[in-house]
């Protein structure tokens, strides 16, 4: 194996009374792909901010080409070299793609050159983006892309990724990891962070697994297989499926009639004369290829967006988990209690005649943390302190407490690892199974499949219910608007 470009060695970390990394050993040959795997919480995230600056070790040592250095902020990780995508976004939303981009690279922020040149850079990357598109009105697959074109912009050699592919489409997740195999074969050092085992097993040269803030193993992926690396992450092996529950179907919960909603600015299609409806009991999957109208139609059904023609009507309690966690999901700063009052709003038992009760609201939080396997050290830490997944478990948490009537999902198990995923589904249907409408979109469609009991696809803006027991071949040929063609063929 060629030499190792970075290495971090007897790594600690600890936050409170949560010991986050325990002497963690990890290393990254120059021009190989080296998987990092780990359930929501191992660890995997911290360490390689420590690679990138942007969290301090409180021991261990870190050495680049051999030599030992300390990374004390991001800039100085760039002029090492590394790059880092991160799970969260940190572009500036009032910044243009273009603008973003410069201020990462280090490129002149303006000037008659910036647009092409950040052009070429996608065009290169295979990851087409609006240089002119305001970052805040991108999509969170568009501002994944950005992410991603930020770090290649300064020409890093060393990628840290970190779950670059959560908010990608199939096709464009492949598209991405093809590049990251070309970055490869020109010298590129690059660290993939997933929660896919699959596609740790289709590029990664190496795979490491943490597990509890300590290295479980390390070795060649060829000899691995996905029963063998869930085994690692889990600790035991993987559970069974639980069974699937199928709800009576009820009353009309969301009746849609003749919507038009406008695109979002930066690649949205927005809805075009839309007309359909959920029933209590139902999960309805929302099939769609990113960009296509499903972010306009979940925030108009939960009352984000104003339809610019048409009618909801739609029963409540409503709950919307949104995909974009840091941004629309929670406020980072505040506690896991104060994120629970504010998604509970007036209607909360904490809540009586204009005055707060923040002991019960406390203690209620403190019981959510235990029923959804939230790992934090209580409810009064802040939710930006929680690992990516267990933000979005206390996210799920807060909807699922307003019992809601109508349960709208965007991609849910964002970042999430396989154990979370299937618990989230199976909230879902537990939901459905008592009295909710379910509308969930997500972009891996095998799992969209297995969780909903119908499928709706928008392909364009157009809205099209798909026939009972529809397969995934006519259901991705109407995503990409070729039913038609391949019919006729």
């Amino acid at each position: 194996m060629p030499a190792a470009l970075l290495t971090l060695t007897a790594i600690r970390k600890r936050y409170g009374s949560t010991e986050a990394l325990k002497g963690a050993d990890f290393s990254l040959a120059r021009g190989e792909i080296h998987a990092l795997l780990g359930e929501n919480g191992a660890g995997k995230s911290t360490l390689m901010k420590i690679a990138f600056g942007l969290v301090q070790p409180d021991g261990g040592r870190i050495l680049v080409d051999g030599a030992e250095v300390i990374i004390r902020n991001p800039l100085a990780a760039r002029r090492l070299g590394i790059g880092m995508v991160h799970q969260h976004f940190t572009d500036i939303p009032v910044f243009t793609v273009a603008e973003n981009i410069a201020l990462a690279a280090g490129w002149p922020p303006s000037g008659r050159g910036l647009r092409d040149r950040v052009r070429r850079l996608a065009e290169e990357a295979g990851l087409p983006l609006d240089p002119d598109a305001l970052a805040g009105e991108l999509s969170a697959g568009l501002r994944q892309r950005l992410e991603v074109l930020k770090a290649l912009a300064g020409h890093a050699r060393i990628l840290l990724l970190d779950e670059p592919t959560s908010v990608l489409p199939p096709s464009e997740a492949d598209t991405f990891l093809g590049l990251v195999q070309r970055l490869r074969d020109r010298g590129v050092a690059t660290v993939l962070i997933t929660h896919k085992l699959q596609e740790a097993l289709a590029v990664a040269d190496r795979i490491t697994v943490l597990r509890a803030g300590e290295v479980i193993q390390t070795g060649a992926a060829q000899s691995e297989r996905p029963e063998t690396l869930a085994t690692a992450m889990l600790g035991t092996a993987p559970a069974r499926p639980a069974p699937r529950i199928r709800a009576a179907v009820g009353e009309v919960v969301i009746n849609a009639r003749d919507l038009a909603i406008p695109g979002a600015a930066g690649g949205g299609t927005g809805i075009r004369n839309a007309s359909f409806q959920v029933r209590a009991g139902e999960v309805v999957g929302l099939a769609a290829v990113e960009g296509n109208g499903q972010r306009e139609l979940l925030r108009a059904l939960a009352g984000l967006a104003r339809p610019a023609r048409g009618t909801i009507q739609v029963t409540g309690p409503v709950s919307f988990i949104p995909e974009d966690r840091t941004s629309e999901g929670q406020i980072g700063e505040l506690s896991l209690t104060e994120n629970l009052v504010l998604s509970q709003g007036r209607a909360a038992p904490w809540a009586q005649h204009g005055w707060l009760d923040w002991p019960a609201a406390g203690r209620r939080a403190g019981e959510l943390l235990e029923r959804f396997d939230i790992r934090a050290p209580g409810p009064d830490v802040a939710a930006e302190r929680l690992s990516g997944g267990n933000q979005q478990r206390q996210i799920i948490a807060n909807a699922m407490e307003r019992r809601p009537r109508v349960l709208l999902a965007e991609n849910p198990v964002r970042g999430l690892d396989l154990r979370a995923t299937a618990e989230v589904y199976d909230r879902l249907r537990r939901a459905a199974a008592e009295g909710a409408a379910v509308l969930v979109h997500l972009p891996d469609l095998d799992d969209l499949l297995d969780v909903a009991d119908r499928i709706l696809v928008l392909a364009a803006g157009e809205l099209i219910p798909m026939p009972e027991g529809a397969g995934r071949d006519l259901i991705g040929r109407t995503m990409l608007g070729t039913r038609g063609q391949a019919a006729a063929g």
